[in-house]
């Protein structure tokens, strides 16, 4: 029986490390990246419904489309052309953060809709179209991301952790931060990832590698050195680092109370900053909820 509602969560996208490693002809750019997802995120419940439809609520809902412009829609053409259902959105990420939050939504649409209409997930080179960020997002699970996104493989099992994600609200641009690398074919991380034991030497590792768009970021963006080093500074942290093309950055911690209390210390410092502290999320596939 088809269930009335699915409710399903997209959750936050984190690159612990970006390495551009080329450029096609095309002009997509050759990525070799170490992404995880924290458990927090936007959540999206879909409805049976004859209509396709798209309403978005929650504290960061000002100025998100409900039309085309929107990839859940999008996502949803793709899955379904034709069908219907009332998609709902609750937005807690912020847009355009280098967190994976449009993609992810889009992703979390199609987990959704997929078990609403009874149909199968398309593989990560159909939902490419809609993004290079939504087939690792459409997993959910920590991965090694290659080519312009594609090409996914498993990262070895990771010690427990948390992050810290800082968002200055200032926007950063992508297309100037790519070209405004300094090299496009940066050296890929090593051919085999480590099995690392606790947080601390993960960090110790993560050192060795890099994001290759902070540095241009940092330029364009003063703020996002800003938050770098409020996060640095932060007792317990790891490692700080920015994630994807910016302008979000995350800290990395070995305890959830070390995690929560600098993030606690950052929105007393920086009120105008959106801080989240987070775990890391569990497989998405597994946590969708269906009712009758």
């Amino acid at each position: 029986m088809q269930p009335a509602a699915v409710e399903g969560f997209a959750p936050a996208k984190v690159n612990l490390a970006l390495h551009v490693t080329g450029r096609r002809e095309d002009g997509y750019h050759l990525l070799d990246s170490l992404v995880v997802f924290a458990d927090v995120g936007d959540r999206l419940t879909a409805m049976a419904d004859a209509a396709l439809s798209l309403h978005v609520t929650g504290p960061r809902a000002a100025g998100v489309p409900t039309d085309a412009g929107n990839l859940v829609l999008r996502a949803a053409a793709l899955l379904g052309a034709g069908r219907g259902a009332r998609i709902v959105l609750e937005k807690h990420l912020p847009a355009a953060a280098g967190i994976g939050g449009g993609s992810s939504d889009a992703a979390a649409a199609l987990r959704v809709l997929a078990r609403l209409w009874g149909l199968p997930l398309p593989d990560a080179t159909a939902v490419l179209a809609l993004g290079a960020d939504v087939p690792v997002c459409l997993s959910a699970r920590p991965a090694r991301m290659r080519g312009i996104g594609e090409a996914l493989g498993p990262l070895p099992p990771l010690p427990p952790l948390w992050l810290v994600l800082v968002n200055p609200g200032v926007p950063v641009p992508t297309g100037p931060v790519f070209a405004a690398l300094a090299r496009r074919d940066n050296a890929p991380l090593p051919p085999t990832l480590p099995r690392l034991g606790d947080a601390g030497m993960l960090a110790a590792w993560l050192r060795t590698c890099r994001n290759d768009l902070e540095p241009p970021a940092c330029a364009l963006v003063p703020a996002v050195g800003q938050v770098l080093s409020a996060l640095a500074v932060q007792r317990g942290c790891l490692l700080a680092r920015m994630s994807g093309s910016g302008a979000t950055c995350f800290g990395l911690f070995a305890t959830a109370s070390g995690a929560a209390a600098a993030a606690a210390a950052l929105r007393a410092a920086a009120p105008g900053w959106w801080v989240a502290d987070a775990g890391l999320a569990a497989p998405q596939d597994q946590a969708t909820r269906a009712t009758t």
